[in-house]
């Protein structure tokens, strides 16, 4: 019995542990009854997606006839519940996602509607696109001049584009073996309805693609939205007050601190209006191209999808494994940007979130602000996929066969041209028409590509955004300074 004694002559103890743990339950109890509410609006709204799409189904396959007016009012009563799941769930990427399903709704139901919603998301761009050039020059110049190690910046420069050539090298084969073995664009057949005006494209050599990098004006690569220049502006001047005396750089270093920390906190407000944004961004494409388009350029938007896939899995999931990154934290740390880059269609609206949520993530912020913001010009994943994919389409369209050695040829014209694409939407097409224009391919199939690009965009704009988020991971690994415990400790807002 000593087992019972030891419980027994101890009663005191026990009661005061078990009234600990009744103290413990009181104060977790409301956690737990928000938990409880979390879980069962979750189920709510999976068993009415669950009922919602096999009605879809049934009826778009004629097997019940559905009226219209209960298949929308379903449509609505989940749309609600996702509202609610999102309201107990309290989290910013949650309400992203709720926004942009409630903007694909709003988009098919009142697409006219919908255009009048634009001004929602250029506001949201605009807000953004102010944070981008004070951000980039107050982390960089505090990275470089706090530690005044000259030599890591030109170690990261090297790195930086050993890495981003490489990686861009697979996506641009990806996208030729790709469109190979789909022919999406054999046979097809423009509608009328995408015969629209394509925007002018105007070539450029490889010198003028480098005179590109170097600001003429800063206060005009600002208002252009020029990353590039504005990066080599800021670790030009990061070097000149590295070398000042400690007394006279001390009072600029402490002012690019308090700008950056102000520019974080800057992002955590513009945050806010993010749902608003991207549900209006997204319900301005789907209402402007609707779904019929999706079926005669279906073959082309199943290849670019399918591509980018395959070389998320085949490429970016293995260097993932290689440095020894937490896959689980790591989407947790790029969900947020990337589903905002897919629904604005835009780069630069995902930056100051994706090199915040990356110094969380155990990247110290002096690469960040270099790696990310570099290769937004020199890592364009997506994009260079796709431009491999959509030079080859227009040439199968329009007939001409091309042989393995010419498609390498326009590949590596690609490499170099692809370089100067903008973080803006539709900035591609301009680099696909001086590409057609170059090789003596017509420019009627690209007014096929033009009129679903918005969707083909938030594809390779996502893709884009993954690589660059993985590339300051690569790098903060190679230079030894990657944070793993801050990696796993890493918690979304």
């Amino acid at each position: 019995m000593p087992v019972l004694y030891r419980y027994t002559s101890k009663k005191n103890s026990f009661f005061f542990i078990n009234r600990k743990l009744s103290v413990s339950f009181e104060i977790y109890q409301p956690v737990l009854a928000l938990y409880m509410n979390t879980r069962s609006s979750g189920l709510l709204a999976l068993a009415l997606f669950t009922i919602i799409a096999a009605l879809h189904f049934f009826h778009f396959e004629h097997w019940i006839t559905i009226p219209e007016k209960v298949l929308f009012t379903g449509r609505w009563l989940l749309i609600i519940s996702l509202v609610l799941f999102a309201w107990f769930k309290r989290s910013l990427t949650t309400w992203i996602f709720v926004a942009m399903t409630i903007g694909v709704e709003i988009g098919l139901d009142f697409p006219a509607f919908s255009q009048h919603l634009r001004f929602l998301s250029t506001i949201f761009l605009r807000l953004v696109k102010t944070i981008v050039a004070p951000l980039l020059f107050a982390t960089l110049v505090v990275g470089i001049a706090s530690h005044s190690n000259l030599k890591q910046v030109g170690r990261m420069g090297w790195k930086s584009i050993l890495y981003f050539e490489i990686v861009t090298t697979f996506a641009l084969i990806i996208g030729l073996v790709f469109i190979n073995i789909t022919k999406a664009g054999v046979g097809i057949d423009v509608p009328a309805a995408l015969l629209k005006e394509l925007p002018v494209a105007v070539e450029k050599n490889w010198q003028d693609h480098i005179v590109d990098i170097f600001p003429e004006n800063i206060i005009k690569s600002i208002y252009e939205g020029s990353v590039l220049p504005i990066v080599v502006f800021s670790v030009l001047f990061g070097i000149a007050l590295a070398k000042l005396a400690p007394n006279r750089k001390k009072p600029m270093l402490e002012f690019s601190e308090s700008l950056a920390e102000t520019m974080f906190r800057f992002v955590h407000i513009i945050m806010y209006f993010a749902p608003f944004g991207v549900g209006a961004a997204i319900s301005v494409t789907v209402g402007h191209l609707g779904l019929d388009i999706l079926k005669n350029l279906a073959l082309l938007l199943m290849t670019l999808y399918l591509a980018l896939f395959v070389f998320l899995l085949v490429i970016l999931l293995p260097v993932l494994l290689f440095i020894r990154v937490p896959i689980r934290k790591f989407i947790q740390a790029i969900k947020e940007p990337v589903s905002i880059a897919f629904a604005t269609t835009s780069s630069d609206s995902a930056l100051p979130i994706a090199m915040e949520n990356m110094e969380k993530f155990g990247v110290p912020r002096k690469i960040v602000a270099f790696v990310i913001p570099t290769g937004y010009t020199f890592n364009l994943d997506g994009t260079t996929l796709y431009l491999s994919l959509a030079s080859v389409f227009v040439a199968q369209a329009a007939g001409i066969d091309l042989t393995i050695g010419e498609q390498l040829m326009i590949g590596f014209s690609l490499m170099l041209t692809s370089k100067g694409v903008a973080a803006v939407p539709r900035a591609s097409l301009v680099i696909l028409i001086a590409t057609a224009s170059t090789f003596g391919f017509p420019i009627w199939p690209i007014m096929a590509i033009y009129g679903i690009d918005e969707l083909m965009d938030m594809a390779r704009t996502s893709v884009n955004v993954i690589g660059n988020t993985l590339a300051s991971c690569v790098i903060a690994r190679w230079e030894g300074e990657f944070d793993d415990e801050k990696a796993l400790a890493f918690q979304p807002d």
